[in-house]
């Protein structure tokens, strides 16, 4: 393992704050997520961690910085500077041992005290590092849902690529093209490591009745010429079935009625409006009544003119 200050890319004086910024910094570009298929940049990352998880913590890095511990954690045998020059090799020599009497050097004191306790902890610290537990990867998947289920938040069964089948409810408030984090329900992670996501995009369907203006709806509402003159009740469709709605006389085509709380939901509860624009339609066919009167409203125009 290389310096750890070297790894993260900062000075021995470096603050909490600094080394953190350079870690996540890294540890973004090199994440697994965003390097599928590049083995040097997962080595990489292992290594931006191992890093921070000495540097990160400040009883390792003070252990790091006075020689107690290598870049990868694991103790140093410091001790044995106490070893006389000759090579001594009675108990009492191991000054760096305190708290060992002199005659205190028997085997199994020694071996059990002392190497299992070093050899323990560096079997430990090596087995964390071997692990690299690593999220899985993200799948993407994409649903097309009409007008009617994203206005009544409709839950829909969806096939996922991992095979997996799952129960979708479609959020409020929800647009064409909007991307939602299904969490955990990606590839299973690597090492114990948690799965990843499932980013669903949703895609609402173009309507052959409705024009989608954010959260409100609006349509042409065909109207007989009789009914535009007179006034009177009419037929609006809506997402959730017709409704009656009245129009007063001589209502002129292109009158646009709102009705309120007929549009999409939003994401606070509330729902737009639907914008009904009426489109007064002409009797099929001649009809020679109606010919008569228009001939008569052009003659007196053109007289009064």
């Amino acid at each position: 393992m290389r310096n750890p200050y070297d790894v993260l890319g900062v000075s021995r004086t470096a603050d909490e704050a600094e080394i953190k910024k350079a870690f996540r910094k890294l540890a973004k570009t090199y994440h697994p997520d965003r390097n599928a298929n590049d083995a040097k940049a997962k080595d990489r990352f292992a290594e931006v961690n191992q890093a921070y998880e000495i540097l990160g913590d400040a009883k390792k890095r003070e252990q790091f910085d006075r020689g107690a511990i290598d870049a990868e954690g694991k103790p140093r045998f410091t001790g044995f500077e106490g070893f006389p020059g000759g090579g001594g090799g009675r108990a009492g020599g191991f000054s760096g041992f305190e708290g060992f009497p002199g005659g205190a050097g028997r085997a199994g004191g020694f071996g059990e005290d002392i190497f299992s306790q070093f050899f323990g902890e560096a079997f430990r610290s090596a087995g964390a590092a071997g692990r690299g537990a690593q999220k899985g990867d993200d799948v993407a998947a994409d649903l097309t849902i009409t007008l009617e289920q994203a206005a009544s938040e409709a839950t829909l069964r969806l096939a996922l690529p991992t095979g997996r089948e799952v129960d979708v409810v479609v959020p409020k408030g929800v647009a064409d093209g909007q991307t939602i984090r299904l969490r955990g329900l990606g590839h299973p992670g690597r090492g114990g490591g948690e799965p990843g996501d499932a980013l669903l995009t949703l895609r609402v369907a173009p309507d052959p009745r409705f024009q989608v203006e954010g959260a409100d709806l609006r349509l042409s509402v065909e109207v007989p010429l009789e009914d535009a003159v007179l006034g009177g009740p009419i037929r609006v469709p809506t997402l959730t079935g017709a409704v009656e709605m009245k129009i007063p006389p001589m209502t002129s085509s292109g009158r646009v009625f709102r009705l309120r709380g007929k549009g999409l939901p939003k994401k606070d509860g509330s729902r737009g409006d639907l914008l009904a624009a009426i489109a007064i339609v002409l009797p099929a066919g001649t009809d020679e009544a109606l010919a008569d009167y228009a001939r008569k409203r052009r003659s007196q125009k053109a007289t009064a003119g």
